[in-house]
């Protein structure tokens, strides 16, 4: 059974950096062969992606909002992902979570939704003070 576990979250003030890992476990196939992704959800918003990374780690996508600011990654020896924020922003305040989808070329689909990860872990709170 694939297991996510998030670290790294916590409290901020503007203008800072976080960095956030998610360690995985279970897989019954490489690391390399699933999409990941990270995704956050804001009180009173829908949960929203922030960026995904193909199975080889080389090809990223990221949202608007993290464009320029942050970067994921993945250590595909390690199995883990991880997600670099710099220049944090108040809005930037949310629950994040990171998502496993099994693929088997370890591409992610064109435009990623929620509803195409099957395994997510239980969050880690990122918030920001301006």
């Amino acid at each position: 059974q694939v297991q996510l576990l998030e670290s790294g979250g916590g409290s901020v003030q503007a203008g800072g950096s976080l960095r956030l890992s998610c360690e995985a476990s279970g897989y019954r196939s490489p690391f390399n062969l699933y999409c990941m992704a990270w995704f956050r959800h804001a009180p009173g918003k829908e949960r929203e992606r922030v960026a995904t990374v193909e199975g080889d780690g080389n090809t990223k996508n990221y949202a608007d909002s993290a464009k320029g600011r942050f970067t994921i990654s993945k250590d595909n020896t390690e199995s883990t992902l991880f997600l670099q924020m710099n220049d944090l922003k108040a809005e930037d305040t949310a629950i994040y979570y990171c998502a496993t989808r099994y693929s088997g070329r370890g591409l992610c689909p064109t435009n990623p939704r929620e509803g195409d990860f099957g395994a997510w872990g239980q969050g880690t709170q990122v918030t920001v003070s301006s």
